[in-house]
């Protein structure tokens, strides 16, 4: 198992360096550009939200997982904006040599179905990847457009890109986005409905990529946000389904990680060594569930809050291979970065066992059996409390 495992990190520590791909686009609140990771996620939950406007023949779970891996190749080849003069055959020719070599870094039978399922969406020809490709097209319009004051420039892009460019196809794949788009774009009322009942809680979803947590990118550059924590974490989950302790729903898992931090937006990050009021850090969250999923409609926004519901409760398989997820991506980056959030709240090893062991031995046992000599080693080498 180790060396298969070895090869399975190595991955997902690679993946890591998403977080600092930027794009053109910006955040909502036009503070910074987006990232390519937390744009990764925000596609996700687009996926997630919008299954009702898939088409019958759509697999809604195997369009999340090509959106969580569509942009890893920017890794290596960087972000292309749309708008800006391109050799789109070189670009292509560089991101299949980056797709090769990334998900070479896995495991052959694991690199073969990623890689597979990566040149699905690239290929754009199955509905399963059309429905991906639909709201890729789709999801940077409505970031500029749901902003309090757009960026002129990032307003032409948009009006450019939906009358002649690559979203103009969406009056007839998506009519719902595109005549919203067209409403936002013009300054006409928005176009009521199932799309825009929508819209409010996957533009209020950007405010997540603004949470800081108390980890640190495995290069230390700085803080990692709860939106890209969400995507890496979907991604070991993916990566590291073997390894749970009971049989699992991989795709309900990921749909879990992928909603656990929304109540973020209200409550803040709960650092685990932090020294918090549980209770009232519950009752924060509980409120801001209640907010968040209520800006949707009310069944859909009823059965994703019990999904957050059964992650937090931590009963089921999945919510305990879910936690062991949440739980074992920190200290991986932690090794990385020099100690980390460790070094920051003074932890002891013994600390770390109770309140990272417990919840990873519960849900992948394997997992902890191969992370526990790595942090005792880092713990004595850096000499941190045991």
């Amino acid at each position: 198992m180790s060396a298969r495992l070895d090869a399975q990190i190595a991955f997902l520590k690679q993946a890591d360096r998403l977080k600092s791909v930027e794009r053109a686009n910006v955040l909502l609140d036009l503070s910074r550009p987006e990232n390519s990771a937390e744009h990764s996620w925000h596609l996700a939950l687009w996926a997630l939200v919008l299954s009702p406007f898939a088409a019958p023949d759509v697999d809604v779970d195997r369009a999340i997982r090509m959106l969580l891996l569509h942009d890893l190749v920017e890794i290596e080849t960087g972000d292309h904006p749309i708008h800006e003069v391109t050799d789109w055959q070189a670009v292509e020719r560089a991101e299949r040599a980056a797709a090769r070599k990334l998900f070479g870094l896995l495991p052959p039978d694991q690199a073969a179905d990623f890689h597979t399922l990566w040149t699905e969406f690239d290929a754009d020809e199955t509905a399963d990847a059309r429905y991906a490709k639909m709201l890729d097209r789709c999801q940077p319009m409505f970031q500029v457009l749901c902003a309090d004051t757009p960026r002129p420039d990032h307003v032409e892009v948009v009006r450019e890109n939906l009358s002649s460019g690559r979203a103009a196809y969406l009056a007839e794949a998506f009519p719902e986005a595109h005549a919203h788009a067209r409403a936002l774009l013009e300054r006409h009322p928005p176009v009521t409905g199932g799309f825009g009942d929508r819209l409010e809680f996957l533009a209020e979803a950007d405010r997540l990529k603004t949470v800081l947590r108390a980890s640190r990118l495995m290069d230390d550059s700085r803080f990692e946000n709860s939106a890209e924590h969400s995507w890496h974490i979907m991604l070991y989950a993916w990566v590291l389904g073997e390894y749970a302790a009971a049989p699992v729903d991989i795709d309900r898992v990921l749909r879990m990680l992928l909603l656990h931090d929304l109540v973020e937006i209200d409550a803040g990050d709960n650092p685990i060594h932090g020294n918090v009021d549980h209770a009232a850090q519950e009752a924060l969250e509980a409120a801001a569930a209640e907010r968040l999923f209520g800006l949707l409609p009310p069944d859909q926004g009823a059965g994703l809050r019990a999904i957050w519901q059964e992650f937090e409760t931590a009963q089921s398989a999945d919510a305990l291979f879910g936690k062991a997820v949440d739980r074992v991506q920190t200290p991986i980056a932690n090794l990385e970065n020099g100690g980390g959030s460790w070094v920051t709240y003074d932890v002891s090893l013994q600390q770390l066992v109770a309140r990272v062991g417990t919840p990873v031995s519960r849900g992948a046992p394997g997992l902890w059996d191969w992370l526990f000599p790595q942090l005792s080693d880092c713990f004595t080498r850096l000499g941190l409390r045991l």
